[in-house]
């Protein structure tokens, strides 16, 4: 079945109808009224933000019922990836009270729980009277709730997404008029770019220009590795030649292949080229895949194929990532903050958006539900199926422990670098490369990383 908004619309609008008139309110119990019956966070004012994706967009659709049910006041941001990365780190160093409610990002979720930048959750989760007794903080897939986690056991972050990387074309239908199928490795990936790129005027392939994500795997697949063996051992293993050939050939696919301005497109860019069919592959995570199933907005609806992430020399590793809400250590609003996330992420919520379409819910309740289950197969791909597979595999190989740890921030930002340089053709792969280590080298010992 495809994903068609109208026909799912006709046999569940009672249900979101039902939801909708259910109000936050209803969600929150205990929190909506006060002595008096004034609502218990009136004249509160809360700042929010997370990084522009298509959960945060839900959730500032439905502010209102919050707002009206609690008397709270939100300000929601919602900067791109990088920006909000920035801007929230150096927030949370000061432990200043900027924001009441951030995205735990997951290459930063070591470095922000274990500096003690924010609060655990344990407390709240608890009590009675902060929290509905049917919210199950259990429903919360246990791999997603697991980086979220300091070494101290407790929660800081609860999980709005469980995301895998996968491998999308757009338009499969000049791939299946090459007489070529779905690229399983490296090598078939290229055979295919370069019979179907330019036709129709489709570039071949784009990717999210943060490198430290999209790069990856295929740094994994030809035997590279971003450290010596994380988390016990942090040396940095970017020069190696399995490190360059697979930077070389990763830049080679976005120069040879890519759109003009490749290196600039970040994810909703990409999104965007995708669902237009402007560019034909791309490896993205299944919130921002799900959305090629958007009868409304995408052209390549009957045209879309998803598959894994290409293996190589080396075997597959597709790339996972979890982000969760937490709450900073400078707030000044935490129980109110606990109030929005409890809220955001309640199950009526979160069924809501999977409902509404939303591609990469972090509840188990959500992921086996007939609604997501059936939103999750466009055009005869089952994404859903190609996400657990893939978050199974990493749970597997462990492959992605070197993105929790709390030193990789400064890695990700020369992986970044030195895919731009080599695909902009600044740098041979061998030096942008050894750059990278020696930069990455440098950054570690300044932050006091014992290499």
């Amino acid at each position: 079945m495809t994903y068609e908004l109208s026909t799912f619309d006709r046999r569940r609008r009672g249900l979101l109808q039902a939801g909708a008139a259910l109000g936050a309110g209803a969600l929150l119990p205990r929190l909506a009224a006060a002595q008096g019956g004034a609502k218990k966070f009136a004249g509160v004012t809360l700042n929010v933000s997370t990084f522009s994706a298509a959960y945060p967009t839900l959730l500032q659709r439905w502010l209102p019922e919050f707002e009206a049910a609690t008397g709270a006041k939100v300000n929601f941001d919602a900067p791109s990836f990088p920006v909000y990365n920035q801007r929230a780190d150096l927030e949370l160093s000061t432990k200043g009270s900027a924001y009441d409610v951030v995205n735990v990002t997951f290459i930063y979720s070591s470095r922000w729980i274990n500096s003690g930048w924010l609060t655990p959750l344990d407390d709240f989760i608890r009590n009675p009277n902060l929290t509905a007794a049917d919210w199950d903080v259990n429903d919360f897939l246990a791999g997603a709730r697991a980086p979220e986690t300091g070494r101290d056991g407790k929660l800081y972050g609860i999980p709005w997404t469980a995301e895998a990387l996968l491998t999308a074309s757009s338009r499969f239908d000049l791939v299946e008029k090459a007489g070529l199928g779905f690229p399983d490795t490296t090598d078939d990936l290229v055979k295919v770019l370069r019979a179907v790129n330019k036709k129709e005027r489709v570039a071949g392939f784009v990717a999210d220009n943060h490198y430290g994500w999209t790069f990856v795997p295929y740094l994994h697949a030809f035997g590279g590795d971003v450290f010596r063996k994380a988390p016990d051992d942090l040396f940095p293993t970017l020069d190696t030649p399995e490190a360059i050939a697979a930077g070389e050939y990763y830049a080679n696919l976005l120069k040879e292949f890519g759109p003009d301005g490749a290196i600039t497109y970040q994810p909703d860019q990409v999104t965007q080229a995708l669902k237009l069919g402007r560019v034909n592959f791309t490896d993205a995570g299944q919130l921002h895949l799900a959305q090629l199933g958007d009868p409304a907005t995408s052209k390549t609806i009957k045209t879309v194929k998803f598959g894994l992430v290409p293996k190589g020399p080396a075997g597959r590793f597709p790339g996972t990532a979890v982000h969760g809400l937490g709450i900073p250590a400078g707030s000044k609003n935490k129980e109110a903050a606990w109030a929005f996330i409890q809220w955001a992420l309640s199950k009526q919520t979160t069924g809501r958006a999977v409902a509404a379409g939303y591609g990469s819910p972090a509840r188990r309740s959500d992921i086996d539900s007939t609604a997501f289950r059936e939103k999750q197969v466009i055009n005869g791909s089952d994404l859903a199926k190609l996400a657990l597979d893939s978050i199974e595999l990493a749970a597997k190989t462990g492959h992605m422990k070197y993105r929790t740890v709390s030193v990789y921030p400064q890695v990700d930002q020369q992986l970044n670098k030195a895919i731009e340089l080599i695909a902009s053709g600044q740098l041979s792969a061998k030096q942008a490369f050894q750059q990278a280590q020696a930069n990455t080298i440098a950054e570690l010992k300044r932050s006091g990383a014992k290499l």
